[in-house]
């Protein structure tokens, strides 16, 4: 006997972190662990993992529209030169985490961004370099055997830091792995590891 929808939809595992949250749901299943070699993308998740700091991601998340608006579609060019004007027009924003240090880190990121690529000929190339290019699939079980850093973290971060990007700790960096798809940790049993799709 064929399964309704409903059956279908309940029968999906997914890993535990996302919980019930329709939004938080759609980032896991498209987003999350979703290899990309985009310079555009992998800024703006450089912007909003910096920005998540202290918080919970669901909260960046709910606000990701607000950022894209405030940093103008996440355009590094444009970020670079923000002065004093953007500053307090930004700590103004409702829509964003209003916090100063993060948003001089985001402009202070958006220059060492510029200033790699200039350098490596790409962030990507920069960033995927570390893995040859290729994502490390990790098969983890359970929520708990999921580190908050690694060896690869440690070195990307201090690396980073070496270049002069902040908020780049390597928590912060191994959860922007994670988000990248440099690392897929994505639970054995959910149907976002690559056993499973």
């Amino acid at each position: 006997m064929p399964q309704s929808a409903n059956e279908v939809t309940a029968a999906v595992y997914r890993c535990g972190w996302c919980g019930d949250d329709p939004l938080y749901q759609h980032y896991h299943d498209h987003e999350w662990g979703v290899p990309s070699y985009d310079d555009a993308t992998l800024f703006e998740y450089l912007i909003l993992e910096g920005a998540q700091a202290g918080l919970s991601w669901l909260t960046i998340l709910r606000r990701r529209e607000g950022y894209r608006r405030a940093f103008e579609g996440f355009d590094p060019q444009r970020i670079a030169t923000y002065g004093d004007r953007e500053v307090a027009r930004l700590l103004a924003d409702s829509g964003i985490i209003r916090n100063r240090k993060k948003i001089l880190s985001a402009i202070n990121n958006a220059q060492c961004f510029l200033q790699l690529q200039t350098q490596q000929g790409s962030f990507s190339e920069y960033l995927w370099d570390y893995v040859d290019g290729e994502p490390i699939v990790n098969r983890f079980s359970t929520l708990a055997e999921v580190p908050a850093t690694t060896p690869l973290s440690d070195t990307i971060s201090a690396d980073m830091k070496r270049r002069g990007f902040s908020f780049f700790g390597s928590t912060i960096c191994y959860a922007y792995l994670q988000s990248m798809g440099v690392v897929n940790d994505h639970l054995v049993s959910c149907h976002r590891h690559p056993e499973q799709c």
